[in-house]
């Protein structure tokens, strides 16, 4: 059952992609491929399909449970607080990508998707803290950690992207772990929302690993982020989120350092360099630490690293 939830949202994504696509270039939705000799015009906002295959899954479960009986283990309440958590992180960044809002403004409005989580007092507030077990934040936990968690979350996966398949790829690999991890712990509400995600997001990787035939906008980052987070806060594994949080926490205090620069590479005969003022950002440290490195295999060691700091969280929670 959980993996049609998956195929669905999947099947969705894949199938809605080649019309998005083709729509948001008509419409004028486009962003440069900034890493490319050419730097071609791209449509922009695919995101906005991710959503769509990721509210499919879950709309299936509701669906499935309010008429069949089905995923009875299920808590319709919490799916719903979660999706509407989502969706508001959605709204802000379609807003964002068609009238681009200042990046000051911009890193704090996530926070607003907290509220439905907020107002049911989702997630436990005793979290478990590397070094210090465990602590009960109580009502502190409630009204500023689950708008922190979304915030930084949302604004991470945020930073760290600008690269052919780069925010698709790590996403699926850190929200495929926290899926195990989930099914690990028995949060089986907080699972159907991760597989619904990663259908979406493999649908979303065909068309956005490089060459790209779409970008996934503020919308697909800010999206990928809020969902992480919610996944978080709802399975109550704070350490797995910090755990696989550190690439992009490395990249927020490189870009941190350099007051947050653009962070893309010099493209050369099929390579991307660091610029001769870098690195600025992780993706261009690991530019210079190879001498150059074509987009691909940027993304792809991007991705093994996420992979390991998944690996390690997996093996934090099956002690």
């Amino acid at each position: 059952m959980l993996m049609i939830v998956l195929l669905i949202s999947y099947l969705t994504s894949l199938i809605l992609f080649p019309v998005m696509i083709a729509r948001l270039k008509n419409s004028g939705i486009v962003g440069k491929n900034m890493n490319s000799a050419m730097q071609e015009d791209i449509a922009e906002m695919g995101g906005i399909v991710v959503v769509a295959g990721f509210g499919a899954g879950i709309f299936t479960v509701i669906s499935a449970k309010t008429f069949f009986n089905l995923f009875l283990e299920i808590d319709l309440v919490s799916l719903s607080t979660a999706l509407s958590a989502i969706l508001i992180v959605v709204l802000i960044g379609i807003i964002d990508d068609l009238i681009s809002i200042s990046q000051k403004v911009k890193a704090f409005l996530p926070a607003i998707a907290a509220l439905p989580l907020i107002v049911i007092q989702e997630g436990n507030s005793i979290v478990n803290l590397p070094f210090l077990g465990y602590r009960d934040f109580g009502l502190f936990y409630t009204l500023l950690v689950i708008p922190t968690e979304i915030t930084i979350a949302a604004n991470a996966v945020n930073m760290l992207a600008g690269f052919n398949g780069i925010e698709v790829g790590m996403g699926i690999v850190a929200i495929s772990t926290l899926a195990v991890i989930a099914f690990l712990l028995g949060k089986m509400t907080v699972v159907v929302i991760l597989l619904a995600t990663v259908g979406a997001l493999l649908a979303a990787l065909y068309f956005n690993w490089f060459p790209a035939k779409v970008l996934m906008g503020d919308v697909g980052t800010y999206s990928i982020g809020a969902i992480i987070a919610v996944a978080i806060i709802m399975g109550n594994f704070e350490i797995a989120g910090m755990i696989l949080l550190i690439p992009y926490i490395i990249d927020f205090l490189i870009k941190a350092k350099n007051r947050f620069p653009y962070s893309f590479g010099n493209f050369r005969k099929g390579k991307l360099y660091c610029p001769d003022n870098g690195p600025v950002g992780l993706g261009q440290l690991i530019m210079k630490m190879c001498g150059g490195i074509s987009e691909r295999n940027l993304v792809l060691f991007m991705m093994g690293i996420e992979t390991a700091f998944g690996v390690i969280a997996i093996l934090v929670y099956m002690q």
